[in-house]
């Protein structure tokens, strides 16, 4: 990936035009490039939840970057230094830091992120180098830095942590900001109501500060649903559950029209 579409992608995140991305949890590098073809405006790799290490997550950047067309992200494992750092270092765009419940929180992550002044990261890019950089403010510029609003306390300091200097974007966790709301499970109808309530009162906060409000979609319509209701970025699903739907609809397919040839048949 050449440093202008990298440059290019933090504009628009910055300037709070649309965006649509695809979620990979696979350690699946041809899949994944794929992917990264299809005209998605990112690629983000999971490795909170997803099925991928270190090496995967190197082998997955290195695919979305082949394909000269996506930007590469990460879902890091905690907010901490270190994982924030590797997976900058391996190339990624974007960091999205999970469980931030505080302000203090949010600024951490933007100081794991950048490099001094801005923040804390220790220099050694690696992969990262060959794209952006290598002088740390032309890194600075290009990162993009989101803080997952997942919790009910990342919910009631929603404001506090949008405000926070150099945070680019907020990212919701349906499925864990279901259950803050009180779910007894992700996509629990009994808390629809509450749950809207909480995306409207995150998109809100994100559009007052001025930055990005990213989510998490189960598919294409709700992605356009959320983009529709001032969403900045979504992501649709994973390779692995549409690897699963897929095979799943054809069999289903198979039997179907197998079951109908010998109905005809027999009569």
């Amino acid at each position: 990936m050449t440093s202008e579409l990298a440059l290019e992608f933090a504009r628009k995140i910055r300037a709070r035009e649309q965006a649509v991305g695809y979620w990979a949890v696979l350690d699946a590098p041809v899949a994944t490039e794929r992917i990264g073809r299809l005209g998605y405006d990112y690629v983000a790799l999971d490795a909170q939840h997803g099925l991928l290490g270190y090496s995967g997550v190197l082998n997955g950047l290195m695919a979305i970057d082949a394909g000269h067309t996506a930007v590469g992200m990460v879902r890091v494992e905690d907010n901490n230094l270190t994982a924030i750092g590797k997976a900058l270092d391996a190339g990624a765009v974007g960091v999205i830091v999970p469980l931030v419940n505080t302000a203090a929180d949010a600024a951490a992550a933007v100081a794991a992120a950048k490099y001094p002044p801005m923040g804390g990261r220790s220099y050694g890019p690696m992969r990262s180098a060959l794209r952006i950089g290598p002088k740390p403010a032309d890194s600075n510029a290009a990162t993009l830095v989101f803080a997952m609003i997942e919790t009910p306390d990342g919910l009631a300091n929603v404001k506090e942590i949008c405000a926070t200097p150099g945070l680019d974007g907020i990212y919701v966790g349906p499925s864990d900001l279901a259950i803050a709301v009180g779910g007894a499970f992700p996509g629990d109808p009994a808390i629809e109501t509450e749950f809207n309530a909480a995306l409207e009162t995150i998109a809100e906060a994100a559009a007052s500060a001025g930055i990005a409000a990213g989510i998490h979609t189960p598919a294409g319509e709700v992605a356009a649903q959320r983009l529709r209701q001032g969403y900045t970025f979504t992501t649709i699903a994973s390779d692995l559950t549409h690897l699963e739907q897929i095979a799943k609809a054809h069999l289903d397919a198979a039997r179907s029209d197998a079951t109908s040839d010998a109905g005809t048949k027999e009569s």
